[in-house]
């Protein structure tokens, strides 16, 4: 009985452990192939509860989530022949369990070492093909977007994707940065320069013409005055004209008084005629004779 019982439980114990090395499990977060003394046997795992042969098949897992390659800046060298440093960073995943296996052996060091070389090489191809100035000036996305269309077809060979390229600062080393910065002075100072030539120039254009106007609308003012001037003038004679004409005596006597108010009466005034001088005519008449 006590037989019986032992061989039960060993064989329900041999049962558990024979399942605990059948059965494997896959989640969302990765990406598994199954081996058979190491050949491809299975992929493409939906996430759930698997199961294998044990000891003659092995699972290996790769993570599913995007990964990402931060390497040190890189020296490349433009159409030109300026050396510069290029510090960028990539994003990647594996899309391919199968040819990332066969590729790399499973081994994401060696992926991103691989990884590394393609992506350093876009980047001195696609900086080679510009100069310097259009590899500070170039729009960087235009830039990124080739480097990335350049290293995605060889990355696919090892079964990942470059989801992104970026890159993050671009530099002369220092041997040149100077120089380079002295040139790009020189070139603001020169447009500076010409900027400044023709805004004088533009100046003295405005200046010019708003004296022309100037003057032109102050001689059309005197012209409109000597005009008004004369009108007045001649309305004006022609008033007193009038006024002659209907009493010359009286205009006499008003042009008499006005001579009287302007020349006696002011303080320290001394004037020197003779009592009969026609100039007292109407002062002699105050009597009121004629």
């Amino acid at each position: 009985m006590n037989n019986t019982r032992f061989g039960f439980v060993l064989a329900v114990g041999l049962a558990f452990v024979i399942v605990g090395l059948s059965a494997f499990t896959v989640n969302e977060r990765d990406l598994a192939i199954k081996l058979r003394f190491g050949e491809v046997r299975q992929a493409q795992y939906e996430p759930g509860l698997k199961f294998k042969i044990p000891v003659i098949e092995t699972v290996r897992k790769f993570p599913r989530r995007i990964l990402k390659i931060d390497d040190a800046p890189q020296e490349v060298f433009t159409l030109d022949r300026q050396n510069m440093t290029v510090d960028f960073f990539v994003k990647w995943r594996i899309v391919d369990e199968v040819r990332f296996y066969t590729s790399t052996g499973g081994s994401q060091q060696a992926a991103v070492d691989r990884l590394r070389e393609i992506i350093k090489n876009s980047v001195v191809t696609e900086f080679g093909k510009r100069s310097t100035r259009e590899a500070i000036s170039v729009e960087r996305m235009e830039l990124m977007r080739d480097m990335l269309a350049l290293a995605r077809p060889t990355a696919e060979g090892l079964g990942v994707e470059l989801v992104d390229f970026r890159v993050k600062q671009v530099e002369f080393v220092a041997r040149v940065r100077e120089s380079v910065y002295e040139q790009m002075r020189a070139e603001r100072q020169q447009l500076a320069t010409q900027t400044r030539a023709e805004g004088r120039e533009a100046a003295a254009l405005i200046t010019s013409t708003a004296e022309k106007d100037r003057t032109v609308i102050l001689a059309d003012a005197n012209r409109q005055g000597q005009i008004i001037r004369g009108e007045g003038d001649a309305r004006s004679a022609e008033i007193y004209a009038d006024a002659f004409n209907k009493d010359p005596e009286f205009y006499a006597f008003y042009r008499s008084i006005n001579a009287y108010k302007n020349s006696i009466g002011k303080q320290g005034d001394v004037l020197v005629l003779d009592p009969n001088n026609e100039f007292f005519r109407y002062l002699n008449r105050s009597d009121g004779g004629q």
